[in-house]
């Protein structure tokens, strides 16, 4: 091969190269499918507004509880564990008061009723004690374990604090997320038309409150008026 042909080839090639590099750029759907990273939480139950995502997937099937929690499962207990992510967009720290959050749900006979939380160590008694442990009225104290005293609890609940959620902080473009419990006495499809209700919540800076988060699962997303 010639000097002039060689150099031809490696300009042959240069162009080639380049040819491929601009279809790329000017090709939308390649780039998008390139850069597009699918967010798990997107199909989900969300709320909106000044800033802050409250997001929420409830666990209703036990196998999928099962896979998530063991031996610990709420589910067995008739216990509905919610799966909550906060996601702050502002560059502003948020305060989630996560004691006053609620699951409402529409009741068979009509009406409405407001369930608060259980702390992992009471989901935890009823899991190892099912019908023989009441929840406790000690306070919900965020970070803090309380033991019981009874080893297959404790037991049990040591499985349970990491998964739950006991920050309140959401932090500057970040985001927390944990699980709460409700008691649905084992009626689960009230998940279908359950709301998930956060009332407290501010801008620590300015001390601003925002409004509140409604968070409506299955039905009520669809039948917002119910």
């Amino acid at each position: 091969m010639t000097r002039s042909s060689s150099t031809f080839f490696a300009i042959a090639i240069l162009l080639s190269c380049g040819g491929q590099a601009a279809f790329a750029q000017n090709n939308p759907a390649a780039t998008k499918a390139k850069q597009a990273t699918p967010d798990p939480t997107a199909a989900l139950a969300h709320d909106h507004h000044d800033g802050l995502t409250v997001t929420a997937d409830p666990y209703t099937d036990k196998a999928r509880g099962k896979e998530k929690f063991g031996k610990a499962n709420p589910l067995d207990a008739g216990i509905l564990p919610v799966e909550i992510f906060m996601r702050n967009e502002t560059n502003e720290p948020i305060h989630v008061d996560i004691n006053t959050i609620q699951l409402e749900v529409q009741l068979r006979k009509g009406g409405r009723q407001e369930i608060d939380w259980l702390p992992a160590e009471d989901v935890a008694g009823l899991v190892a004690h099912p019908g023989g442990v009441t929840p406790s009225n000690r306070p919900r104290i965020a970070g803090i374990p309380l033991p019981s005293g009874d080893k297959k609890t404790d037991k049990l609940a040591e499985i349970l604090r990491p998964l739950t959620l006991d920050a309140d902080v959401v932090p500057p473009m970040g985001a927390l997320h944990g699980f709460l419990y409700f008691n649905v006495n084992n009626e689960l499809s009230l998940a279908d038309t359950a709301v998930l209700y956060v009332p407290d919540a501010s801008v620590i800076a300015s001390k601003k409150a925002l409004m509140f988060y409604e968070v409506r699962f299955g039905k009520a997303a669809q039948n917002p008026a119910n």
